[in-house]
């Protein structure tokens, strides 16, 4: 009896694949027999192709616990290395490694891991060929270590992490694309040679093919947190949970039930007078979780036909946000067909419903996708249909051509109003450095997409070409390793052919030999009408006007780093004669390798500065802001982390003159009363947070914050309105939340 149950183990353990890699920060050459050993990295920042600087060798490895990577990084005594510890999703500029992968290997959608010398991780989505969103937080693992001669990292992420084709032939060939970042001279080095600085990226992975594993996940993640409103004296108590069900690489489930969506994440502050909405990215898991199908640009800067900021924002009667009753979200494929299905239902009589349908078909060098949405607002007795096609071919290794068509259908008081659109955008690598990319956009004045998706306006028709060019040989004694230059120009009407812009741009983005950055920009704009400024009450005429741009951002140098940008810029009714500037400068401090602190002040003067009062009626300000950009960051151990964000803006404008828009779009002196402008604005968050577990945390969160906007400004200044921003307390309230994901 004894020895069949001892044959039995042996015949199980022979004929169950093992797991043969070890998450030990350390590379043994038993564990990684038979794995892809990568060797030939080559310089990307700047990108000349040439053999790295310092060697890095690289493993991948298919196994049933998911694909594991390993990275071996030399980096002898005499390079520095960036030994600070970081929080998660940091964008510092430190030493580090990056693995990107395109599990069904079609160019459309990436999933970026990386990990920091001391440890630190940043996960991030890539879409639409180089576009990032680090809102993810994807459960992988991943061990650093590192001796005199170099650092290890090791990587393993599940097969469940992302949704893939299904194979009959027990084989996967994946996208895939390593590199490794040295902090003290910021080169980058890769493999394959690519760039997302480049139109193309996602579609320059090395294509591998691997053995086709796959996972099962189920994980239910409650939550419940407790709110205490000190300005109202009251509190409320919220639970909820969110459900991840991923069976297979083809089927893939997220559901969330009465979800608690605020208060551990905080918004940038924003000040906004202008005609047009402020963009903001959303960090809710349920939303970041499997988005990247849902990804559908029209080409204007943020633009998407599911902007899911939308669910639970804002309630239609003007009473708060919506709240979210439940949400499910269906990720998939069917042999070469991906497929998305998101559905959402808010509460309250003002609640909406949300729906939208996603199907992309890749062809191998082509892809046509679908997009639907709806959203049902019977607050406003609205019905809003938007579907959407978009094609992309690749006819080429060097050229890229993306198209898109959009229409939408508008129900409103039994009213229908229908509108179109179309995007097209074509890049062309002519090699030795130079590139060309022609863009152009035609969006109708009937076309209404924000129902659920972001468009920062309709009816417009526009139009670019650009030209770049890659200079890397650059003498050894310049401060400067690569200039990448841009120059284009631009035309832009709305569709009743008012001229809106032409411009001419020369753009230089410099990476220099100490791993600093710096970007410098020069728009030149012609005389132009602004048709939005008074909210359909006629378009205004502006003269010429330019704007000039600089940033600099330098890597960690013994205790500091900092950030400079600086910006002069013409505009207002004197255009070119009328010259203000802004000034933003952030320095951090690293007194330890598990704190930083940051503070730098923001300054801001527009001597003509237009702003829309009513009807045809604007005001012309002489304006100045004054900002403070403050907080601290501290890694307590592995698992908790302390950090604070604050931030406090006054605004004096005080008023030049009010003018009507004539007739003929000219700007006549009107004696309409029109005051001086003080806007005072604040933010601070505190937040404690403890892991418990992968993705399970327990978080303590103080915030406050107040808005005040008064319509006459004294002598004090813009001085007096920052110093008293800081005494605003129009919410107050400490928040405490515990979630634990439970995995089966």
């Amino acid at each position: 009896m004894r020895l069949a149950c001892l044959l039995l183990i042996v015949l199980v353990s022979l004929s169950s694949p093992a797991f043969a890699v070890t998450m030990d920060g350390h590379i043994h050459p038993d564990e990684w027999r038979g794995a892809l050993h990568v060797t030939d990295f080559r310089q990307t920042q700047p990108l000349t192709g040439k053999l790295a600087t310092l060697p890095t060798e690289a493993w991948v490895l298919a196994t049933p616990q998911g694909l594991a990577v390993a990275f071996r990084c030399t980096q002898p005594p005499g390079v520095p290395r960036s030994t600070q510890q970081m929080q998660r999703d940091f964008e510092d500029q430190v030493d580090r490694v990056n693995l990107i992968v395109d599990f069904n290997g079609d160019g459309r959608t990436g999933y970026n891991f990386t990990v920091s010398y001391s440890g630190g991780v940043y996960d991030a989505v890539v879409t639409n060929e180089n576009k990032f969103n680090k809102d993810w937080d994807g459960l992988w693992r991943s061990v650093a270590s590192h001796d005199a001669q170099g650092w290890t990292v090791e990587i393993l992420v599940p097969w469940y992490t992302a949704p893939m084709r299904h194979r009959h032939d027990g084989k996967r060939v994946i996208g895939l694309y390593l590199d490794r970042v040295v902090a003290a001279t910021g080169e980058r080095d890769a493999w394959p040679v690519a760039s997302y600085q480049q139109a193309r990226f996602l579609s320059d992975f090395r294509r591998v093919s691997i053995p086709r594993y796959h996972q099962s996940l189920l994980a239910v993640t409650p939550y419940v947190s407790g709110l205490y409103d000190n300005v109202r004296g009251r509190s409320h108590l919220t639970e909820g949970a969110d459900i991840f069900w991923k069976p297979n690489g083809q089927f893939q489930l997220t559901a969330t039930l009465n979800p608690d969506f605020g208060q551990v994440e905080s918004d940038d502050l924003v000040v906004n007078f202008g005609a047009t909405e402020t963009y903001v990215s959303d960090k809710r898991p349920f939303f970041t979780e499997n988005q990247g199908i849902f990804d559908f640009s029209l080409l204007d800067d943020n633009s998407q036909l599911v902007y899911t900021r939308r669910v639970g924002g804002p309630a239609d009667d003007g009473h708060g946000a919506s709240p979210i009753d439940a949400a499910v979200k269906v990720n998939g494929s069917v042999g070469a067909t991906g497929y998305g299905v998101l559905v959402a239902d808010e509460g309250g009589a003002a609640g909406r419903f949300f729906g939208a349908a996603r199907l992309v078909h890749d062809f191998g060098t082509q892809s046509l996708g679908l997009m639907l949405t709806r959203v049902d607002r019977p607050w406003l007795d609205r019905d809003a249909t938007v579907l959407g096609v978009d094609h992309h071919w690749r006819p080429t290794p060097q050229l890229t051509i993306a198209t898109s068509v959009v229409g939408s259908d508008i129900l409103q008081n039994g009213t229908h109003s229908q509108g179109e659109g179309a995007t097209t955008l074509v890049d062309y690598d002519m090699g030795g450095g130079w590139r060309q990319e022609w863009a152009g956009m035609h969006f109708g004045s009937r076309l209404q997409v924000n129902d659920f998706g972001y468009l920062e306006r309709n009816d417009l028709n526009y139009a670019h070409w650009e030209v770049r060019k890659r200079d890397t040989d650059l003498s050894p004694g310049s401060i400067y390793s690569s200039h990448d230059w841009h120059v284009r120009v631009d035309a832009l009407d709305n569709t009743h052919g008012l001229n809106l812009r032409r411009q001419f741009r020369v753009l230089r983005d410099s990476n220099l030999r100490n791993g600093a950055t710096e970007e410098v920009q020069l728009n030149v704009n012609s005389a132009a009408w602004d048709d939005l400024l008074t909210r359909g009450h006629g378009a205004l005429f502006l003269p010429p006007t330019f704007d000039l741009f600089y940033k600099y951002v330098t890597p960690r140098h013994g205790a500091l780093a900092y950030k400079l940008i600086a910006e002069s810029l013409s505009g207002g009714l004197a255009g070119n004669r009328s010259v203000g500037y802004d000034v933003e400068f952030i320095p951090t401090f690293y007194p330890s390798d598990n704190f930083n602190l940051y503070a730098g002040p923001y300054y801001e003067h527009q001597p003509d500065w237009l702003v829309w009062q009513h009807d045809n009626l604007i005001g012309r300000y002489d304006e100045h802001t004054l900002e403070l950009l403050a907080g601290f960051d501290w890694s307590i151990g592995s698992r908790q982390e302390l950090r604070m964000k604050l931030e406090g803006l006054g605004l004096d404008a005080h008023i030049r003159g009010a003018y009507r828009v004539a007739g003929n779009g000219r700007a006549v002196a009107s004696s309409d009363p029109v005051g001086n402008l003080g806007v005072r604005n604040m933010g601070l968050q505190i937040r404690y947070r403890y892991q418990l577990a992968p993705l399970s945390y327990l978080y303590v969160v103080y915030a406050r914050g107040g808005y005040a906007m008064d319509d006459y400004v004294q002598d004090n200044g813009v001085r007096r309105m920052f110093e008293q921003s800081f005494s605003l307390r129009d919410d107050e309230q400490l928040l405490v939340k515990l979630d634990y994901r439970f995995g089966i």
